[in-house]
């Protein structure tokens, strides 16, 4: 079986995570949306919350399953037998930040990262700029898919 991961604190989860996901699933038998958990970093949404935006939004996926964990995502990769590691690149920036981890990743252990390139259209939106135009009372909903679509 083809697993991979799909690592990230998806706070809150956008339309380039979905994009990413929607496209991904269509290289692996399986995959996991891992919502890393960081004690150090302050998250808009809860933990329940994002899993349940992800939850919602893949329903009707069977391949796609959500996990949650802490500590290094290779470790995580192993104790469930994920042999990919998926990524979203939107720009150049992104890549030597990617590349960098990918190597990183490649030298502690066999796990492959695969890299997609975000759709057209979809490379300027994260989540840093999503909660930043939540906070502000913007129209946040061309930005994210209709699951996170909550007052806050």
């Amino acid at each position: 079986m083809r697993r991979a991961i799909f690592p990230g604190s998806f706070d809150p989860l956008t339309l380039g995570h979905f994009d990413i996901i929607h496209r991904g699933i269509t290289l692996f038998d399986e995959l996991i949306i891992a919502i890393g958990i960081n004690a150090d970093k302050k998250y808009m949404f809860t933990l329940e919350e994002r899993t349940r935006f992800i939850k919602e939004a893949f329903k009707d996926q069977p391949k796609i399953k959500v996990m949650t964990y802490k500590g290094l995502t290779v470790d995580f990769c192993r104790k469930i037998d994920a042999s990919f590691i998926l990524r979203g690149l939107r720009n150049p920036g992104d890549f030597e930040f990617e590349k960098a981890i990918a190597h990183t990743n490649r030298k502690l252990s066999e796990i492959e990262t695969v890299f997609l390139l975000t759709s057209s259209g979809k490379s300027y939106i994260s989540s840093s700029i999503v909660r930043d135009v939540i906070r502000n009372g913007g129209d946040y909903t061309g930005l994210v898919p209709d699951s996170v679509r909550v007052k806050k």
